[in-house]
């Protein structure tokens, strides 16, 4: 690989700048870990300094240069050294040096590994840090002895002292972005920082063993790790060299710690020396971490741990695995996690022998998301003999990996008899149904589980399987069958908890698509409350509630719901445990929000990583494309969004149906960007109709204002009234502001009734309620349009209003949509070029002569441009500019 080009560290770069030309500049030294970044850090800050102002010197200090006096200063300091003087005339000497190849410029010092510096060199860096017109920067490891006269900088206040931290995720992601060449998915990036502990050297180690597998791969622009880690041997060699060499004692702990982390202390003492341990955490090699009243530990970097248990050999990695599962067995598993612990232990240790343990711990690997552990867990238990419980633990488990066929076989082996009892019965219908159904689309699912149902007679067990009819026929669209079923399910006593929460799933959803967004709140709320009831038997009934409060979030436009949606813990362990339905469902949350935000870069992003994620996936796929095309047409890339609407089409399934909203949206938004606006607004118009029918108020209003953003809002839509009339879009969401619940729809009928009356003065006022709910692309609209028509009348509010709409579109990416195209006023490339230098303040005469133009054809220019802008003079010029692309190379859209 190519070296990297240098990301993040604002903060940090801009705090040296500060430091070395700055009026009270003392100079900085960075401290850290070896490869976080320090010398690129130093490097790049001290290469963006102008040579005609400062002298500057790089010293690489190494343990070769520290055993020879003025080693480390080799770089700096003539060859040949005056004979005869005293250590202290060699120091005058030297500093005197530097000062005359300064030639009168401010020295700059730059130091990386000051640590290694020898004596005589440490002594002239500190004093040259204490001359005029003079600063020294530079680098520490941590760990490291560190000479007297460098410490001394900051104790004496010459200069500044900082820990340098590890990347953050942003950073992270940026890093990967640039070693990489293209955006990498959320999970991955996250992985490999988490993997990497923020070092950019590990990370680029990390990175490099994964290129040269087949785990890093790229799908829809988006690279995507495995997680599964294949070590270099540079990286590994890199890992060696920072454990170093280690006791028996002290390997023991270690790997003990590498197998079992984390580990409470007071088991590692019983397993291992006490004092071994206390040497293993002053090398820095283990950490202690407070859980709650136990002292845990774990290795002090995640990278230790594959090196150590990649070495180990297998009998003795057994033989620890079985004696941690003992010494965890021996006290008594006290925590809810401990049970998965040593059911791991014993798995990996060829010591499991109670499936049982191995089916209670794979149903708890579910519940906490880990989808690859999970099915380890539950294949074992079903070899080991665990029969029925394990095979529908299995199945289900491979059905939310995407592998529906594989797990239909598993139900297949262990179809229940007749005379078997009712719940195993209703278990493994329900098991098998969810993979034919969402799994293979295979829609008679519905009504082949429905026919099973009437011939239970255990109320339980009828109920199980009514709230997951309920749910199909929601997804088919059936929807009143679906209320009724769920209805019926919660007013059965006997309903266990998972069932009846599944059921209040369908009524919230359905309350959501009808506008009743109060309602569906409090009953997603009510399903969260019971979470730690149903979570053990239905793990995956989170996607349903997810799914019912991102449809409520999204038809509200409530944003910032979706960030904490988004940001909560299910979003962590779906990421961490490969839960893919779940990572890429919120992947495609994240990408409305950022659409909506006008923010189309992180859009286009979250959009095409959420398909990269569930490209295997029969649920969601075509809804992840449905947003990528979105998110397409807002950048104006009308390629793009038609190519993801084809692949929406071939890979939506109609036992998703009720997500047809959405995929219809993003149809009329695809042909706006390819220029079909009759063809988009009659899209809609029937949209607009089948919604309606469907009694989907809460979709309707979106769509209806979907045609106000076309320009439609005064036109006729849906069925004529009894009073022989067609309501008008404006009509139509005044209606439903009164039935759809939130400040969204009130807010899209004042934006209609606004347009209808060509009131400028409403529209800004829209546009700033928009912004107070975090809108901003749907406020520059509203904003542009008020700018149009105050162009129009050439009213004098036109600067204030382009002042707004420059504010608004100064907090998007680039954007392009009709409502923005159509209040752009189309000016010339010569009318550009004359505009720009008049709002830059050049008079007619000097763009005259700049232009090769008479002063006459310039004012005739202006003139031209000032009747399109609606504008009176040069005065108003700059501002009405940055309201539209091109701009000063600045423009959002």
């Amino acid at each position: 690989m190519t070296p990297w080009r240098f990301v993040g560290r604002t903060m940090e770069l801009d705090r040296l700048h500060t430091a070395v030309t700055g009026a009270q500049g003392r100079g900085m030294f960075f401290t850290g870990s070896a490869g976080i970044g320090k010398s690129r850090l130093l490097r790049q800050g001290v290469d963006a300094l102008p040579a005609e102002n400062y002298a500057v010197w790089w010293i690489a200090a190494s343990a070769t240069t520290a055993a020879m006096p003025f080693g480390g200063l080799v770089q700096v300091l003539p060859v040949e050294q005056p004979q005869g003087l005293s250590p202290a005339g060699i120091l005058r000497w030297a500093v005197d040096v530097l000062q005359q190849q300064a030639a009168g410029r401010r020295i700059v010092l730059a130091v990386d590994d000051a640590h290694l510096l020898d004596p005589p060199s440490a002594a002239l860096v500190h004093l040259v840090a204490r001359s005029e017109n003079a600063c020294v920067v530079g680098t520490l490891r941590d760990g490291e002895q560190i000479p007297l006269p460098i410490r001394a900088l900051w104790t004496d206040g010459l200069v500044e002292h900082a820990e340098l931290s590890p990347l953050a995720p942003t950073e992270t992601a940026g890093l990967l972005a640039a070693i990489l060449g293209g955006p990498v998915d959320g999970g991955s990036s996250d992985r490999l920082g988490r993997l990497s502990a923020g070092n950019p050297l590990l990370l680029r180690e990390l990175v490099h063993a994964a290129q040269g597998s087949a785990e890093l791969t790229m799908r829809y622009g988006i690279w995507t790790w495995t997680g599964r880690l294949e070590l270099a041997p540079s990286l590994t060699d890199l890992i060696d060299i920072r454990i170093g060499q280690l006791s028996t004692g002290v390997r023991a702990v270690v790997e003990l710690v590498a197998f079992g982390e984390p580990l409470g202390l007071r088991l590692l003492n019983n397993a291992a020396s006490q004092i071994d341990v206390e040497t293993a955490e002053e090398r820095g090699l283990i950490t202690m971490v407070k859980s709650d009243r136990r002292l845990d530990v774990r290795l002090a970097h995640p990278l230790y741990g594959e090196v150590v248990r990649r070495q180990c050999p297998v009998s003795r990695t057994r033989r620890l695995q079985a004696h941690l599962a003992e010494l965890l067995e021996g006290v008594g598993k006290r925590r809810r996690e401990d049970l998965l612990r040593v059911a791991v232990w014993r798995l990996d240790s060829g010591t499991a022998q109670d499936p049982s343990m191995l089916v209670s711990a794979a149903g708890q690997a579910f519940a906490r998301y880990d989808v690859p552990l999970a099915t380890r867990l539950a294949r074992a238990a079903l070899d080991a003999d665990g029969g029925f419980d394990a095979a529908e633990l299995l199945a289900t488990i491979l059905m939310f990996a995407d592998r529906p066929a594989e797990a239909l076989g598993v139900l297949d082996a262990v179809a229940p008899d007749t005379d078997d009892d009712e719940d195993r019965l209703s278990r493994w219908l329900t098991a098998r149904g969810m993979a034919r159904y969402w799994g293979l689309s295979q829609e008679s699912t519905v009504e082949e589980i429905a026919q099973r149902a009437t011939d239970l007679t255990d109320s339980a067990a009828q109920a199980r399987i009514r709230a997951f009819e309920g749910i199909m026929r929601l997804h088919r669209l059936d929807a009143p069958a679906a209320l009724r079923l769920a209805q019926g399910v919660l007013d059965r006593p006997a309903a266990s908890t998972a069932a009846r929460e599944l059921a209040r799933c369908t009524i919230a959803h359905l309350q959501a698509v009808q506008g009743q967004l109060c309602r569906s709140a409090t009953a997603v709320d009510l399903v969260q409350a019971k979470a730690a009831s149903w979570r053990a038997d239905m793990p995956y009934l989170q996607l349903a509630v997810e799914l019912a409060r991102g449809t409520r979030l999204a038809l509200s436009g409530d944003l910032a719901g979706i960030d904490r949606l988004v940001a909560d813990e299910f979003a962590d362990l779906a990421d961490a445990g490969d839960f893919r339905l779940g990572s890429g469902y919120l992947a495609i949350l994240r990408a409305y929000a950022a659409r909506l935000r006008g923010r189309s870069d992180a859009a286009l992003q979250a959009a095409l990583g959420a398909c990269a994620i569930l490209a295997t996936s029969r649920v969601y796929a075509g809804l992840a494309q449905a947003e990528r095309a979105q998110a397409a047409a807002l950048r104006g890339d009308a390629r793009q969004a038609a190519e993801a609407m084809a692949e929406a089409d071939r890979i939506h399934t109609p036992s998703m149906a009720v997500l047809y909203p959405w995929l219809e949206q993003a149809r009329a938004a695809a042909l706006a960007a390819g220029g079909d606006l009759p063809g988009a607004v009659a899209h809609l118009h029937g949209l607009v109709g089948r919604l309606r029918a469907d009694g989907f108020a809460g979709h309707e209003a979106l769509a209806l204002h979907d045609l106000v953003r076309l320009g439609a809002a005064g036109a006729a839509t849906g069925p004529t009234c009894s009073d022989d009339n067609r309501r008008t879009v404006a009509q139509r969401l005044a209606e439903l502001s009164e039935r759809v619940d939130g400040e969204l729809s009130p807010l899209l009928a004042r934006h209609a009734r606004a347009v209808v009356d060509g009131s400028p003065e409403r529209l800004l006022s829209v546009a700033d309620n928009f912004m107070e709910l975090g809108l901003t692309l749907l406020a520059a609209e509203a904003a542009a349009g008020a700018v149009h028509l105050l162009r129009q009348r050439r009213s004098s509010a036109i600067v204030t209003a382009s002042e707004r709409l420059a504010v608004l579109l100064g907090c998007c990416d680039r954007v392009q949509t009709p409502a923005l195209r159509a209040a752009t006023p189309a000016l010339t490339d010569r009318e550009w070029q004359v505009a720009r230098l008049a709002a830059d303040g050049e008079t007619s005469r000097a763009i005259a002569e700049r232009l090769f133009l008479s002063a006459r054809t310039v004012e005739n220019h202006l003139q031209r441009v000032y009747s399109k802008l609606g504008l009176n003079g040069r005065a108003e010029l700059k501002a009405a500019l940055r309201t539209i692309p091109g701009h000063d190379g600045t423009a959002s859209y």
